[in-house]
């Protein structure tokens, strides 16, 4: 039905050609021949302007290609906004690439540095009319994501990036959680890239990790072990002293009743008159007093036993507090050895002037995704802060002889990636921390850009341009706040978790149309 209106509002092609004619003769006479020649020239004028100018909107439409190579795990994905196009990066450089559909004007799809959060293979949005979105790749938890799509040839989706349908199904199984994700304004590729201050990571201790992890995995193992037995015995003397509190409360009670009934035998042998009202009062007094003295002693009996009762429970909860330190303190260590096998992500902002660290734990969490360490937030020293920096991604892809092999990624103007890295100083201490064990797929972000609201304890980082259309992004309703995953902070596996990002407020720098584009000579 659709279709008929689509049909029904278009002009039938007989009559506008006889309208047409009509016109032209009219024209003719009116104005004669030279008039209608100038008004034919202008015409295909125009109709060459629309047509160059809709060239120009819409890029040449991209193939799928793959590398004539065997493949390895994919490391990164860059998509250009400008070209359309997806291409996939493995160690030893491009492996797919694909045409995509990113966001229409007014839903575009943000600019910016994202990793992948989530995978559903048979996904449908919970925005968009259950719209079927197969092999879904999450980069963010209020909806953008790569995933299967038509495509038009041109930027139609409301934010996220279609691929074809085939491709993303191939694709799907290829990819991990942490994948970088690249989104850029423009045509960038990975160059080959060596700097002092990108980590080279000790050869023994990245041998070591493995051996090191399990003893610290035993011992908190062992250490959680011991406390959950000291909270079962702490809460069955808790039981047991609150039923010998009970029971002393009753005995009190008792006695208090018996030394109530002796003073009114006191009161009623005192008021005798008779002889005979006398010796009652005396025999009830008698046994009010026996009754009071054997409720006494039995209270003084149970205090004696409860005591000791008592202080073993208390003993027994100071032991499990101490237990649960312990526990707390064991899979901190732990924690640390596992993430030394885990490869490191490092943001750097300089609108916060911080430094912020992500490892994945590889833990889930029931509503999706795994969850994130984020254990180091340090402030980071950045020669002439006021002074923009650009946006600059450092992968590490591979061992090397000198370490680890790295590539660069600018995808914002400012500094060049070597200018931008000699006016950072990591501090030492978070240098010693993680740079000793950094394996392939470890990162370096420098940004002017502060981390996304996005960022929290279910991602790695959430970075966009603030000089791009963010129109796919804005629109949607920025993801709820979640609870930490303890009341510090700390797990019961020893991780640091967030709540969702917020970042400091920093100028945000005006949108611009125009980029420069580096001439980056690609590495393959």
């Amino acid at each position: 039905m659709r279709k008929d209106w689509g049909r029904a509002f278009q002009p039938d092609t007989a009559l506008v050609n006889r309208f047409m004619t009509a016109q032209s003769t009219v024209a003719t006479r009116r104005w004669g021949l030279p008039a209608i020649v100038t008004l034919a020239a202008m015409a295909a004028l125009a109709t060459l302007s629309t047509d160059a100018a809709a060239r120009q909107a819409r890029p040449l439409p991209t193939t799928e290609a793959k590398a004539p190579r065997e493949a390895g795990e994919p490391i990164m994905a860059i998509v250009s906004i400008k070209s359309q196009q997806v291409t996939f990066y493995d160690a030893d450089g491009w492996i797919l690439r694909a045409p995509v559909s990113t966001g229409t004007t007014g839903r575009e799809t943000p600019a910016g540095v994202f990793a992948i959060i989530e995978k559903q293979k048979d996904h449908h949005s919970t925005l968009y009319d259950d719209a079927w979105m197969p092999n879904m790749q999450r980069i963010t938890w209020n909806g953008i994501a790569l995933h299967g799509g038509p495509l038009p040839g041109y930027a139609a989706s409301h934010g996220c990036v279609r691929m074809p349908y085939d491709f993303a199904e191939k694709l799907f199984d290829k990819t991990r959680i942490g994948m970088r994700v690249i989104i850029s304004p423009y045509d960038v590729a990975p160059v080959e890239f060596s700097h002092p201050a990108l980590f080279v990571p000790n050869a023994e201790a990245v041998a070591a990790a493995p051996a090191r992890a399990e003893t610290p995995a035993r011992e908190a193992a062992q250490a959680a072990k011991t406390a959950d037995e000291a909270k079962k015995a702490a809460a069955t003397a808790a039981r047991e002293a609150a039923s010998l509190r009970a029971s002393l409360r009753k005995l009190e009670w008792f006695k208090h009743r018996g030394d109530a009934e002796l003073a009114f035998a006191d009161k009623a042998l005192a008021a005798a008159k008779t002889d005979q009202a006398k010796a009652r009062a005396e025999e009830l007094k008698q046994r009010a007093a026996a009754k009071a003295v054997e409720a006494g002693a039995q209270l003084d009996r149970a205090k004696a036993d409860a005591k000791s009762k008592l202080d073993a429970a208390a003993a027994a909860k100071d032991a499990a507090k101490a237990a649960d330190t312990e526990k707390a303190a064991a899979a901190k260590v732990a924690s640390e050895a596992k993430l030394a096998l885990e490869p490191v992500s490092v943001y750097i902002s300089r609108a916060t002037q911080k430094l912020y660290v992500r490892r994945n734990t590889h833990k889930p969490w029931p509503d999706g995704g795994e969850m994130f360490d984020a254990t180091i937030e340090v402030p980071v020293t950045i020669r002439n802060p006021d002074k923009p920096i650009g946006t600059h991604v450092f992968t590490a892809m591979a061992h090397s002889d000198a370490g680890l092999r790295w590539t660069a990624v600018t995808i914002d103007n400012g500094d060049g990636a070597k200018d931008a890295l000699d006016r950072i100083t990591i501090p030492q201490d978070v240098l010693d921390r993680i740079a000793p064990t950094a394996l392939p797929r470890s990162s370096i972000i420098i940004s002017d850009e502060p981390l996304s609201g996005e960022t929290n304890y279910r991602t790695e980082f959430v970075a966009v341009l603030n000089n791009q259309p963010q129109g796919g992004f804005l629109m949607r309703r920025p993801t709820d706040d979640a609870p930490l995953a303890s009341g510090n902070g700390w797990g019961d596996d020893g991780f640091f978790f967030q709540r969702n990002w917020n970042p400091q407020p920093a100028t945000r720098r005006p949108r611009a149309s125009q980029y420069y584009q580096p001439m980056q000579q690609r590495w393959w």
